[in-house]
């Protein structure tokens, strides 16, 4: 077990958002556990996931990039960990991680992944990313977890998270262009028991509206796009 690694479960938080968030933990902790266990490691998958696996890497270094390579003494909440890339890697750096994801068992899977030694010390929690008790942060990395919501609960998300967090905010929406359209009708090919969670592509003029309205905290600028095959996500920073 990685030295000074915890794990914890944590309330159900209240909220417009829970019924897309319960959807999204059936999915992934039910449904498609093995399917991302897969994705993220280096055993062999499919060509359409091939691109999606280098697509998540390029997106995951250019988050990173917004950080500073010596994290030691900053604690960071990890919102959406998944099976733990980017957790690992924040450990690397010396952080102080709370890895939280809303399915057990990536939570386990990232638990069992985090190498022996890192600098850093990582807690692992099963829960909802906008748990109360889970403190206050210097930074915030939330990669592909708020791309199933709608404007107006990435915009209240990211107030709350805005109002615990020190520093900046590095997270991903889907973007609303005609390629992902396509791509997201073009879902309806897969099998049923193959499908995520119905992603909700977003303008981001349209989510700085959005936070307007609730009075988040912060200044929201654009990080860019990452495209590869099936895998299109886009990079936004919200700071203090």
């Amino acid at each position: 077990m990685p030295d000074a690694a915890h794990t914890g479960n944590l309330p159900p938080a209240p909220g417009g958002w829970t019924r897309t968030r319960d959807r999204v933990e059936t999915y992934f902790d039910k449904t498609a556990t093995r399917t991302w266990e897969r994705l993220t490691s280096d055993e062999p998958v499919s060509r359409i996931r091939e691109t999606v696996r280098r697509g998540r890497d390029t997106m995951r270094a250019r988050m990173l990039d917004r950080l500073p390579g010596d994290l030691r003494g900053a604690r960071i909440l990890d919102a959406g960990c998944g099976a733990g890339p980017m957790t690992a890697e924040l450990a690397a750096r010396g952080a102080e991680v709370v890895a939280v994801d809303i399915s057990p068992s990536l939570v386990e899977i990232a638990r069992a992944r985090l190498p022996d030694g890192l600098p850093g010390h990582v807690t692992f929690m099963s829960g909802d990313m906008l748990a109360d008790d889970l403190g206050t942060f210097d930074h915030v990395m939330a990669m592909d977890s708020l791309i199933y919501y709608d404007r107006h609960d990435i915009a209240r998300a990211l107030s709350t998270l805005g109002r615990r967090t020190r520093g900046s905010i590095v997270f991903t929406i889907a973007p609303r262009t005609p390629l992902l359209m396509a791509m997201w009708r073009a879902g309806q090919l897969f099998p049923r028991s193959d499908r995520s969670p119905t992603m909700v592509p977003h303008a981001p003029a349209a989510l700085r509206t959005a936070l307007r309205r609730v009075e988040a905290p912060g200044q929201l600028a654009t990080l860019g796009r990452v495209r590869s095959g099936f895998y299109i996500s886009h990079a936004l920073e919200l700071t203090p």
